[in-house]
């Protein structure tokens, strides 16, 4: 894990709930906002937030999906700035090939089931032009050099320009003398955010570029020499604009290719996808008390593949109300989901939510939602030659969670911070493959599972700042009782396989003059991949770091990280070993 660049060392994972509205209008207020410039990947970020589980093949180069509470990856919702990352062939988002080094935080928004990655504005002194460069070095062959320049062009214009990469041979070691091979990875990505500012709102362009050919070793028990290749591009804008204090508009626009080439024993493979999705929410704010919001989505989606071709369009729309008074507030919304894929299949939908919160004292909420969810089957799911099922439903979900939040200033140096959280989610017609009855050697998806996702969240945080010293500590745990409810199904009662049953975390910041040291450790308990109970994994990283002030000239921050300290040999993913004990250091230059 990164450390905090300077002495200004924030708690790293802010357990305080904000209210914020999403791009369609629906107001939300069970966040969780996490840490992410002093990440070094988003393993790192994921894993502070003991209710996401990450899906890690192991190494740079692995393929890494996040699930938020045992809903499963193809649930979690992934969000740029405002604008949905989408992939409707196998509604699995690579984020291991997200780049961190501009994204200043990501939102975990429990209510939608989703994370939001935000990036960083330009922040300038006297100087028009602002910018840091970052290279670091570490354990089997890797690389991260990274670069960005920031421009004022005027009062209300601001230009920042990015490149970074990943060159890792990624061969670790593993059990008795073996290696991990076939693991390398290469990477360049690039960027462009145009931030301006406009009377009565602001707007954001964004531009980004990764091409990536990296390994795919298979597992332990099936290793391959397949190779893949990834190209990603897209142009995104967003507006905001507030014409009246009764009337504000937000806009959003994206256009994407993604491109995936597999190089396979088995036959060459390629699947290209094309997004396209205009999206706008009304806000009106009707008296102090009362807010009226009507957003609608449209989106479309064109896949051309080795083995089949498809497309869908996709109208979202959400109608929704805001009631504030005194102590109490309330989020009521209706949300309307539709997919009508070429072939003339639709699949439609409703999804009614309601939040609320209430201030019972200073510093002290109650907080609860209650959330109907769906998630329209991809297309891989749907028209894969040989598997898809063109009959499948939606996964229907319901939602529901209850907390409380204390958040105080205790004097003029500490300030403490807890949250607590039951939650009860129900999954049925999930998308399960099982074999058909035609041919039992033949599998296919049905809509005949059912997931039961129930348990706590606890978390709790300290910070203290006084002189030159600041000290923090945050500690998390979470039960997860997701068990596979189908019936008939031969693991029934059973826990959901990869999901953590029990998941501790902690961390701690200490930083002074420049100096700063922080220990992170996490344990996931209580896991199976379906065949019976997986072993228990703890790791334990710990970071120091140690800033050179030059004044107008800049800041010289020298790094040090060791990851699994403890060199624990564990496998998130049956097969497919994580690194052992490793480090990375480096240096980052900022003015």
């Amino acid at each position: 894990m990164g450390l905090p660049v300077g002495t200004d060392v924030p708690v790293t994972d802010s357990l305080h709930a904000v209210t914020v509205t999403a791009d369609r209008g629906v107001v939300v207020s069970r966040t969780d906002t996490l840490s992410v410039s002093d990440r070094f990947s988003i393993s790192d970020v994921i894993n502070s937030n003991p209710s996401l589980h990450l899906g890690d093949n192991g190494g740079y180069a692995g393929l890494k999906a996040v699930s938020l509470r045992g809903m499963g990856s193809a649930h979690t919702s992934v969000y740029i700035d405002g604008v949905k990352v989408g992939n409707v062939q196998s509604g699995q988002n690579d984020l291991g090939m997200t780049g961190l080094e501009n994204y200043g935080s990501a939102v975990v928004d429990y209510a939608q089931n989703s994370i939001l990655f935000h990036t960083l504005r330009p922040v300038f002194g006297k100087s028009p032009v602002a910018g840091k460069a970052r290279f670091y070095a570490g354990s089997f062959g890797t690389y991260l050099p990274s670069a960005r320049l920031d421009f004022r062009l005027s009062e209300n214009l601001a230009l920042s320009v990015n490149a970074a990469g990943i060159i890792s041979k990624g061969d670790y070691p593993y059990g008795d003398g073996l290696r991990r091979e076939n693991n390398d990875v290469s990477q360049v990505r690039a960027g462009l955010d145009l931030f301006g500012v406009m009377s009565g709102g602001d707007y954001h362009v964004k531009a980004y570029y990764n091409g990536t050919d990296r390994g795919t070793p298979g597992s332990t028990d099936w290793p391959s020499e397949d190779r893949q290749k990834d190209m990603n591009v897209f142009l995104q804008g967003s507006l905001r604009k507030n014409f009246s204090s009764l009337y504000t508009l937000h806009l959003s626009a994206k256009g994407s290719y993604d491109d995936i080439y597999y190089t396979s024993s088995w036959g060459d493979s390629r699947y290209g996808q094309t997004e396209v999705q205009v999206n706008s929410a009304h806000l009106f704010r009707v008296s102090r008390w009362l807010g009226i919001s009507l957003a609608a989505d449209l989106q479309w989606d064109g896949l051309r593949s080795t083995s089949y071709d498809a497309s869908r369009f996709t109208v979202l729309t959400a109608l929704a109300s805001s009631f504030r008074t005194g102590r109490f507030s309330a989020d009521l919304a209706l949300e309307y989901n539709g997919a009508f894929d070429a072939d003339a299949l639709s699949r439609s939908a409703f999804s009614p939510s309601l939040d609320m919160r209430f201030e019972a004292f200073e510093g002290f909420d109650v907080v609860a939602f209650a959330r109907r969810a769906y998630r329209i089957p991809v297309f891989n799911e749907l028209y894969y030659v040989g598997y898809g099922n063109p009959e499948l439903k939606p996964e229907d979900a319901w939602m529901t969670d209850l907390g409380i939040d204390f958040n105080r200033q205790a004097g003029d140096d500490w300030r403490i911070k807890a949250k607590a959280d039951g939650f009860l989610y129900l999954l049925s017609d999930k998308i399960t493959s099982a074999p058909t009855p035609e041919d039992p050697a033949v599998w296919q998806p049905y809509n005949i599972g059912k997931v039961r996702s129930a348990g706590v969240d606890i978390s709790a945080g300290a910070e203290y700042r006084s002189g030159s010293w600041i000290c923090a500590l945050n500690a998390g745990y979470t039960f997860l009782s997701a068990k596979d409810m189908t019936p008939d199904s031969s693991t029934y009662g059973s826990q959901i396989p990869y999901v953590a049953r029990n998941t501790l975390m902690a961390d701690a910041v200490i930083a002074w003059k420049g100096w700063s040291l922080n220990p992170v450790w996490q344990l996931r308990a209580g896991r199976s991949d379906g065949y019976g109970e997986l072993p228990d994994w703890d790791t334990l990283n710990c970071g120091l770091s140690k800033s050179f002030s030059f004044g107008k000239a800049g800041t010289l921050t020298a790094i040090l990280s060791v990851r699994n300290i403890l060199d624990e040999h564990y496998e998130i993913v049956s097969g497919y070993p994580m690194p052992g004990r490793n480090m990375i250091f480096g240096v980052e230059y900022k003015f």
